[in-house]
């Protein structure tokens, strides 16, 4: 067992997320910033999708009951483990009753620490992932107990990783067609295209963005949205839809994001900078 001695800002246990019940108005969720996420399980030979420890800006406190094996993936938020400094991308061995704290942030915002085997909390509708409404809670809370495998074998890894720096540094958002973007002026479409935004409120949800857009559109008859598909409000503002978004919506639907994209936004702090560009 983890024991949750703080619970940080925001986190939560995600995996890649719950699949075939959009119909039922579910979610997907699942992490972030799937490239990290993926890593981190990777590093230390489990399922790609295994669940894992997704922390949000501010780092938990947590007391390891069972020796294990664990890494840090994604942003930096100085981790420690029983106060002494530790690094990311590679296996760190966990004896029983060790502590891991988390400090300053250096960079990013989500960071993702996986276990051996992953972490074994209850799957509901085909994931562990946390969602208030289907799970029981939407995030980890002090005192909290989370279940993982005991091992004691290590995995022995000589290799480095190499820090993709560019999905921390890119402002570079790669976006397709949405259903509704042949309905742009080509003002319209000229200003998507050459404004910088700025990340404005955001969470699991969606990212707002601060900049407006032009717009006499009408609202849409409710339809399917994704994550990463770009909402124009009434207003002329921009929501991202991210990974806890609502399955359907009623403002025109005029960009979708790739998947490497959404894991870059994810990585992107209030008054953050990015652009748009094409595929």
């Amino acid at each position: 067992m983890m024991e949750v001695l703080q619970s940080g800002l925001y986190t939560s246990i995600q995996d890649f997320g719950r699949f075939g019940y959009r119909n039922y108005g579910v979610p997907i969720s699942g992490v972030m910033d799937e490239y990290h996420g993926a890593l981190a399980n990777q590093i230390l030979g489990n399922d790609q999708d295994a669940a894992v420890l997704e922390i949000t800006l501010q780092g938990p406190s947590l007391y390891f009951h069972e020796a294990t094996q664990i890494v840090i993936c994604g942003a930096d938020l100085s981790p420690k483990l029983n106060n002494q400094p530790i690094r990311l991308n590679i296996p760190i061995h966990i004896a029983k009753g060790d502590q891991l704290d988390f400090g300053a942030r250096n960079y990013g915002v989500r960071a993702y620490l996986a276990v051996q085997h992953g972490f074994q909390t209850e799957k509901i509708l085909g994931s562990r992932s946390f969602y208030d409404g289907i799970t029981v809670k939407s995030r980890i809370q002090k005192g909290d107990f989370v279940p993982y495998q005991a091992t004691a074998k290590k995995v022995e890894s000589f290799s480095n990783i190499k820090l993709r720096q560019d999905l921390f540094s890119d402002s570079e958002i790669n976006v397709f067609k949405g259903p509704e973007f042949d309905l742009l002026s080509k003002q319209q479409r000229k200003q998507l295209f050459s404004t910088s935004f700025s990340v404005g409120l955001n969470n699991r949800m969606a990212y707002q963005l601060n900049e407006l857009v032009t717009n006499d559109f009408p609202s849409i008859i409710t339809s399917a949205v994704l994550p990463g598909t770009i909402q124009l409000t009434p207003s002329g503002k921009l929501i991202i839809l991210m990974k806890d978004c609502q399955t359907t919506g009623g403002y025109p639907r005029i960009l979708q994001l790739d998947q490497k994209s959404i894991s870059i936004l994810s990585q992107k702090h209030t008054g953050d900078s990015i652009y748009f560009k094409m595929l």
